[in-house]
C-alpha cells in the first residue's frame, strides 16, 4: 500500500498508510449513514415496546436529523479547534455510547434524548470523513479516494433498511443500535492507529456562543419544518409558522453574526468559490433524488405490495451491492472522463430509472423493480462521485474541510426536503387521482359496473345474500380505487423528481473539472 508523507498538511507528522486512514473514517462514516434509515423500519415496534403516540415516534428520526442538521456546519471549526483526530475520535465514542443508549432506553424521552446524542455525535463523522480523504490523498489519487467513501454515502442508506428489516423481523428492534457497539469500537481502534496525531495547538479565541445559539436555532427549525410540517399539514399548523418566524430570525441573525466577527464558527466566506455554491445546490437535488427515492420505494413496497420491512430490506440490498460494484468502476470512468461529463451521464441514467419506476401498477412486483433500482444505483454513484470531485477538488487544502462541512449539510438537507416534498406530494395526487377515479365510477361506467357486478357474483357464490355481496363488492372496488389512487401518485413522484434533475443539470457548467483545475474562486 503506498504511503503518504504529509498527512492533514502537517509537515511534522510521521508517514502514514493512506488507504490505512481511508479505512478508518470509512468505518465511522458508515455508522453515521447506516444510522440514518435504520430506525425507518423498526418506528411501529418502538411505538408498541415504548407505549407512543404514531405521532411521538416519529421523533425518534426527526431527533436525530435536527442534531445532525445543526453539528455538521461546525464540524470544520470544531476540528481546528480541538484537532481533526481528536474531533473524529470524539465523535466515535460519543456516537457509540450514544447508541448503546438507545438499545437500553427504558422510555420514549429517554430514547429521543438519546438519538439527538447520537445525532450530535455523528454530523462529526460524515464531513470529517471526507475532509479528512481530501487533505490525506494527493489530488491525482482523489478520484479512487472518494469513489471507496462514495460507496459508503451511496451505499448506506440501502444497507440500513435491509439490515434494520432483519434484525426487527428476527431478534429485536434494540438490536439496531445495539449492533453499533462493536463496529464503533473497532473504528476507534482504527483511527487511533491510522490517523497521525494532531500538531500542537495554538492560543485560542473565544467561543462564539451567539452565532452557534442562532445556528442551532435556524437550522433545527428548518430541519423539524421539513420533518413534521407534512404531519402537522405545513403552514396550517401554529406551530409549523411558529418554527418558520424562528427560522427565519435564526439563520438572518446567523449570517449577519458570521460576517461581522473574524473568526467565525462557519465560514461563509467559502463560498466564494463558484464550485462549491453551484455543486451545493446540486448536492441538495442529489439528496432529494437518493433519500427521496429510497424513501419513495419502501413505502410502495409495502403499502400497495403488502412486503414486511425484512422483505422491503430485501428489494433494496440488490441496489445496495450494486452502488459497491459501480463505484469503482465510477473511478476508472474519471481517469477518462471529465467530471462534469461523468455528472451528465449519471443524471441521463438516474433519469431512465425514474421514469422507468414512474410506470409501477398494482400488479408490479418485485421482479420489475430490480432492473430500474440497479440503474438508479448506477446513475446516482455517477452523480455522487464526480459532483464530489467536481465540488470539492479544486479548493485549497485550507479550506476544504469547511468547504466539506458545508457540502455535507447540502446533501442531508437535500434528503430531508425530498422526504418532505415528496411525502405532501404523494398525498395530495392520491387525493386528486382518487377524486377522478370515483367521478368515472360513480357516472355509472360499463367497466365500473362490470367490475362490481363481477364482485358481487364471487362472493354469492362463496353464500353471501344479495345485500352483503353488494356491499363486500362496493368495499372490494373502493379498496381498488384506493391502490389505483395511490400508485398513479407514486408514479408522480418519480416523474417530479426526474424533472427536477433535468432542471438543475445546467448549473453542471458551473463546476470544477474535477481533474485537478485550478481553485474556481470567482470564476
Amino acid at each position: 500500500m503506498a504511503i503518504s508523507a504529509v498527512p492533514f498538511s502537517n509537515p511534522v507528522a510521521r508517514p502514514v498508510n493512506k488507504w490505512a486512514v481511508a479505512v478508518a473514517v470509512a468505518v465511522g462514516a458508515l455508522l453515521e449513514v447506516i444510522d440514518m434509515s435504520i430506525v425507518n423500519v423498526a418506528l411501529a415496534q418502538i411505538q408498541a415496546s415504548l407505549g407512543a403516540t404514531l405521532t411521538e415516534v416519529s421523533w425518534v428520526v426527526s431527533s436525530y436529523s435536527v442534531a445532525n442538521v445543526i453539528i455538521l456546519p461546525l464540524s470544520a471549526w470544531l476540528g481546528h479547534r480541538f484537532g481533526k483526530k481528536s474531533y473524529f475520535l470524539f465523535s466515535l465514542v460519543g456516537f457509540t455510547v450514544a447508541s448503546m443508549m438507545c438499545g437500553m432506553a427504558t422510555s420514549f424521552t429517554m430514547l429521543v434524548v438519546a438519538r439527538v446524542l447520537q445525532g450530535l455525535a455523528g454530523g462529526g463523522l460524515l464531513a470529517k470523513a471526507q475532509a479528512i480523504l481530501f487533505e490525506t490523498f494527493p489530488r491525482e489519487e482523489q478520484a479512487m479516494a472518494q469513489a471507496f467513501f462514495g460507496i459508503i454515502v451511496v451505499s448506506g442508506p440501502a444497507i440500513g433498511p435491509t439490515l434494520g428489516g432483519y434484525l426487527v423481523t428476527n431478534v429485536d428492534w434494540r438490536w439496531i443500535f445495539f449492533i453499533n457497539l462493536p463496529v464503533g469500537i473497532a473504528a476507534v481502534i482504527l483511527t487511533l492507529a491510522a490517523l497521525p496525531p494532531d500538531p500542537p495547538k495554538t492560543s485560542q479565541k473565544g467561543i462564539d456562543w451567539l452565532a452557534i445559539g442562532l445556528l442551532a436555532l435556524g437550522l433545527g427549525s428548518l430541519q423539524t419544518i421539513l420533518e413534521e410540517g407534512n404531519t402537522e399539514d405545513w403552514f396550517d399548523s401554529r406551530f409549523i409558522v411558529a418554527l418558520t418566524v424562528t427560522m427565519v430570525v435564526g439563520l438572518g441573525g446567523l449570517v449577519w453574526r458570521l460576517l461581522v466577527v473574524d473568526d467565525p464558527v462557519v465560514d461563509l466566506r467559502v463560498l466564494r468559490y463558484r464550485s462549491l455554491w453551484a455543486g451545493s445546490i446540486l448536492s441538495i437535488v442529489v439528496g432529494i433524488a437518493l433519500f427521496g427515492a429510497l424513501f419513495s420505494i419502501p413505502l410502495f413496497a409495502q403499502s400497495v405490495l403488502g412486503f414486511t420491512s425484512q422483505q422491503t430490506g430485501m428489494l433494496l440490498l440488490p441496489g445496495a451491492l450494486a452502488s459497491g460494484i459501480a463505484m469503482p468502476l465510477a473511478g476508472r470512468v474519471l481517469r477518462v472522463l471529465e467530471a462534469r461529463i461523468a455528472l451528465i451521464l449519471g443524471s441521463m441514467l438516474l433519469v431512465t430509472a425514474l421514469v422507468l419506476l414512474s410506470r409501477l401498477s398494482p400488479q408490479t412486483g418485485e421482479g420489475d423493480l430490480f432492473w430500474p433500482l440497479i440503474i438508479r444505483s448506477f446513475g446516482t454513484v455517477l452523480m455522487f462521485l464526480p459532483l464530489s470531485l467536481a465540488t470539492l477538488g479544486s479548493i485549497p487544502k485550507e479550506d476544504i474541510a469547511k468547504a466539506t462541512g458545508f457540502f455535507s449539510l447540502t446533501r442531508q438537507l437535500g434528503g430531508s426536503i425530498g422526504v418532505a416534498l415528496l411525502t405532501t406530494l404523494l398525498a395530495r395526487r392520491e387525493s386528486f387521482h382518487r377524486s377522478v377515479l370515483i367521478d368515472k365510477v360513480s357516472a355509472n361506467s360499463a367497466l365500473a359496473l362490470e367490475r362490481l357486478a363481477s364482485f358481487r357474483a364471487a362472493f354469492m357464490a362463496k353464500g353471501f345474500g344479495f345485500d352483503d355481496a353488494q356491499a363486500k363488492a362496493m368495499a372490494m372496488l373502493d379498496r381498488a380505487v384506493e391502490t389505483q389512487s395511490l400508485v398513479m401518485s407514486f408514479g408522480d413522484t418519480f416523474v417530479a423528481t426526474a424533472v427536477l434533475i433535468v432542471v438543475a443539470l445546467p448549473l453542471v457548467i458551473l463546476l470544477g473539472k474535477g481533474k485537478g483545475a485550478a481553485p474556481a474562486a470567482d470564476h
